[in-house]
């Protein structure tokens, strides 16, 4: 995860990614089936964020599910198999990422429409 020259530091000495990365490393501790991560690269500079998706993409191939909460289109239609969008606490789409990102629902709610 990238933390082993950290070794030596507080959590709280990190810099805001490396604490990040620390908020995962946690969470795989006990070997989970299932991760949830809630805005995982939120605050994070491109550098950052591509870090964090790599690290994210190694967990996903060992088997691990994923479900991500973020907002960062990047690295959703990035890391998804599926997507699952809510707008207003309302499911208004599912599917694969090249899916969502034609869904005129999805469009409207989070671009706007053509009012």
């Amino acid at each position: 995860m990238g933390l082993a020259d950290w070794s030596d530091k507080l959590a709280s000495e990190l810099p805001h990614g490396l604490q990040r990365n620390l908020g995962v490393c946690i969470g795989l501790a006990t070997d989970p089936e299932l991760l949830m991560l809630d805005e995982p690269v939120t605050g994070m500079n491109p550098t950052e964020i591509a870090t964090m998706m790599e690290l994210i993409g190694k967990i996903k191939d060992r088997g691990i599910t994923i479900i991500l909460v973020e907002h960062n289109m990047k690295a959703v239609m990035g890391l998804s198999d599926s997507i699952t969008v809510l707008s207003y606490g309302e499911k208004i789409a599912e599917g694969s990422p090249a899916e969502i990102q034609n869904n005129r629902d999805v469009v409207e709610a989070y671009l706007g429409g053509d009012s």
